[in-house]
């Protein structure tokens, strides 16, 4: 089976290179490209829908994506062009030559305000440009490939691991170099690793050729957490593996007392039952995940 995957030198591309099968033809690909990995832009339509006529993938599994949640604020078009433009041409390109398409999605396509986790079927209600152009991005495969029945969106949330820009490295860093850290305690989602999620993007991929599974799909590590309960278990566990010598304290914040110029959701709790009920795969709570990411940091 072969399977263009876009958003290769990312910190989820390089999880999901490291755990395919060896039975996977997979054809890597980034926005720069690199050793192995070949260049394409996502916000070059034309080059996505030529990469899909030139290799002919059983599937595009789409892990890039503009993910400057801050900065698509002034950088709207180019978001846009990424997360909702590249999906469509993926999709329409699939559509003649019989591949099948697995979207990476987030929770920022839901507003936060309901207080509980969402459901795969409640209407997205994004609040800033970056949650629009992601919403946009599922509309165009479910539009595009829903009735084939070849397109999948796999929401998740607070994505990290050992390689990359991710939450985890940045606070590990300010916390060697900061005796205190002010961290948002009041909105809350699940810290999801790398290696977890890379699993379940291989299984969707391996359960799909057996059974049809749903349009959307929600993953994310078990349990609820706030940034500032990350921030703190992140400290704890890097003193427990040598990481740092001291975790710096760390003092709960409202959002309001850290403005940004994105609006972030309050509460992203993504529902995982059906997913973890389809595909067959145990929870990890996020602790545990992060305790075993943690492992693979270099000290």
């Amino acid at each position: 089976m072969k399977v263009l995957l876009t958003g290769a030198k990312g910190q989820l591309g390089q999880a999901l290179l490291a755990s395919k099968s060896k039975e996977l033809e997979v054809i890597a690909t980034s926005r720069s490209g690199g050793e192995g990995i070949q260049a394409l832009d996502l916000a070059d339509h034309q080059a996505c829908r030529e990469a899909v006529l030139f290799h002919r993938p059983d599937w595009v599994l789409n892990a890039g994506a503009y993910t400057a949640v801050d900065r698509a604020e002034s950088e709207s078009e180019l978001a846009h062009a990424v997360n909702a433009g590249a999906p469509r041409a993926f999709a329409e390109a699939l559509l003649e030559t019989g591949g099948s398409l697995l979207q990476l999605s987030t929770d920022f396509v839901f507003s936060g305000q309901q207080g509980f986790p969402y459901r795969v079927d409640q209407q997205r209600d994004p609040l800033g440009v970056y949650g629009s152009s992601k919403a946009e991005g599922e509309q165009a495969v479910e539009q595009v490939l829903a009735a084939e029945g070849r397109g999948i969106v796999l929401r998740t949330s607070w994505v990290y691991g050992p390689v990359g820009r991710n939450f985890m490295l940045t606070m590990l860093r300010l916390h060697r170099e900061l005796e205190q850290l002010n961290v948002v305690a009041d909105q809350v989602g699940c810290p999801t690793s790398t290696r977890t999620l890379a699993a379940v993007c291989w299984a969707v991929i391996d359960l799909q050729q057996k059974e049809k599974l749903p349009p959307v799909l929600h993953w994310s590590d078990a349990g609820a957490a706030s940034w500032y309960d990350f921030a703190v278990a992140i400290g704890e566990l890097a003193v427990l593996k040598g990481l740092l010598a001291r975790a710096a304290l760390v003092n709960p914040i409202l959002a309001a007392e850290y403005p940004t110029p994105a609006q972030r959701p309050s509460y992203s709790l993504l529902d995982c039952t059906e997913t973890r009920e389809v595909l067959g795969l145990g929870a990890c709570h996020w602790r545990s995940a992060l305790d075993q990411v943690m492992a693979d940091v270099d000290s």
